[in-house]
């Protein structure tokens, strides 16, 4: 629970230009869905990230490190707790010949680019996901056939204690949607990506390529947290949603995309309650056609 004086202690030590106070959780998400934070803080520098983790955990504060939003559906109640976003500001980007070291704030889009800008081919797969540096880490985030696992090779936690901690590529234990940095509750800081030397007309035509099928394959014109359920061993969610006779199907405003029902999207003003009704739907109804369980992908943030 955190109270009138701990907001105002923590003000202090954030900056109160920095702090917010039931900000709607749905201006910070790309689903355009949740409540209000308690308290909302852009966290300016590493520095001042720590010293707000060490407060709220001295006082049994929940908190959670947002990235840009873009796997995350935030309950219609919002969150009683303290949300830390360093997208804004922990995100720079530097060339080490043929590595880029990147803080966890960066987007992913950005880090391509600066690798295209560099001549440095093996990250445009990522170019199109809508996520940040350390999200992408921690979930090890992948799309047509590339996923972080192939280019990390270097990340720099606070682990549970808030200590920094640097994890070479054989700590890091990567597997699919996740690492040993989520086992270990940690927050990624930055990371090391490992690019070669390509050409940048050939790096360029592959992102323009990916981009094209994105926008012809996925429902981008709508609110959405990406990928909505995990993918079953052996098998596509999206495949078993469609074929449970689910595309274009409707919870209020939540919608499974009838341009690919492995996206469930908001119409419009749909809440929370919407896509965790539409998802129990589809889940229960596959499970009994295919005796596949689904895996929901996106996280989920507050009381549901």
């Amino acid at each position: 629970m955190i109270g009138d004086n701990n907001i105002k202690e923590l003000v202090e030590i954030a900056g109160v230009e920095n702090c917010l106070e039931n900000e709607p959780m749905k201006k910070h998400t790309t689903f355009r869905i949740g409540g209000p934070a308690r308290l909302f803080i852009s966290a300016q520098s590493v520095d001042v990230l720590k010293k707000v983790l060490v407060y709220c955990r001295e006082h049994d504060i929940k908190y959670f490190i947002l990235g840009n939003g873009s796997n995350l559906l935030v309950s219609d109640k919002g969150f009683d707790g303290v949300i830390i976003q360093i997208f804004k500001n922990l995100s720079s980007i530097t060339r080490e010949e043929n590595r880029l070291r990147v803080m966890a704030g960066a987007l992913l889009s950005s880090v391509a680019a600066k690798a295209y800008e560099a001549g440095l081919t093996g990250f445009e797969f990522a170019s199109g996901i809508p996520g940040t540096l350390g999200g992408a880490v921690i979930m090890n985030a992948g799309a047509y056939g590339g996923e972080m696992s192939q280019v990390v090779t270097e990340v720099t936690v606070l682990n549970s204690d808030f200590e920094v901690v640097v994890l070479k590529e054989d700590e890091l234990k990567f597997g699919y949607r996740k690492s040993s940095v989520a086992d270990m509750q940690g927050i990624v800081l930055e990371a090391v990506i490992a690019l070669k030397q390509g050409n940048r007309e050939e790096i360029k035509a592959v992102m323009d390529d990916l981009r094209v099928k994105r926008k012809t394959k996925q429902p981008l014109e709508y609110p959405s947290a990406g990928s909505t359920f995990k993918r079953p061993e052996g098998n596509f969610a999206g495949k078993l949603i469609m074929e449970a006779g689910f595309s274009g199907y409707s919870v209020g405003g939540a919608q499974v995309s009838d341009k690919h029902c492995g996206f469930v999207i908001n119409k419009g003003n749909a809440t929370a309650a919407d896509v965790i009704e539409l998802t129990r739907r589809i889940k229960e109804k596959v499970l009994k056609e295919n005796n596949i369980p689904l895996e929901l992908e996106v996280k989920l943030l507050g009381e549901f």
